[in-house]
């Protein structure tokens, strides 16, 4: 045990003294420069102009960057598609068709609707008499306020004729632009 002990003394010793040797040959002085000596019997170096003044840079201001103004990109607009009109039909809510009723009776008729477009009914829409017999109602009635896909029901007063008969009248939605659209709605009564 001892002579593995004094083995590693001796190793730890012999690095230690490399290592310090090592050391010490870094931080001895460089050697100097042999300096340069011209052969014999060449001429002597480019001699010197007495008039000749050494480069000296003018120094002159650089100007800044000038920062030119560059457009604003505005995106495009985005189109809005226009909305559609329509009308769907959904039922008669009374007076089904050929209804028997008195002469001159006032008929309070009613559909039931669907504004199955996507624009919303707004001021300036109407249910407008397109044909057949006017039956006492106005040819314009304003539509109710009705946004896109909602179900409405729609209300007209008749008033029945005096003579007997079938009598048939039929309506429509119209737009603001008085274009019409949807389904037609129509009633149809027996006078008798």
């Amino acid at each position: 045990m001892n002579a593995d002990r004094l083995s590693l003394r001796l190793a730890s010793a012999f690095i230690l003294i490399l290592a310090l040797a090592w050391t010490l040959s870094a931080c001895a002085p460089a050697p100097s420069p042999t300096p340069f000596r011209p052969p014999r019997g060449l001429s002597s170096p480019t001699p010197r102009h007495p008039n000749v003044q050494p480069f000296a840079p003018t120094l002159s201001q650089i100007p800044a960057p000038t920062i030119l103004p560059t457009q604003t990109l505005v995106p495009a607009p985005t189109e809005i598609p226009p909305c559609v009109e329509d009308l769907s039909f959904l039922g008669d809510v009374n007076y089904l068709d050929n209804t028997i009723v008195a002469p001159n009776q006032t008929i309070d008729k009613q559909w039931s609707v669907q504004n199955s477009g996507s624009c919303d009914w707004k001021t300036g829409y109407s249910l407008t008499w397109i044909g057949g017999d006017l039956l006492g109602a106005p040819e314009r009635i304003p539509l109710y306020p009705a946004r896109a896909g909602a179900q409405i029901t729609l209300r007209v007063i008749f008033i029945a004729p005096s003579a007997a008969g079938t009598f048939l009248s039929q309506w429509q939605a119209e737009g603001p632009d008085g274009a019409k659209f949807g389904d037609t709605l129509y009633i149809q009564i027996i006078v008798q």
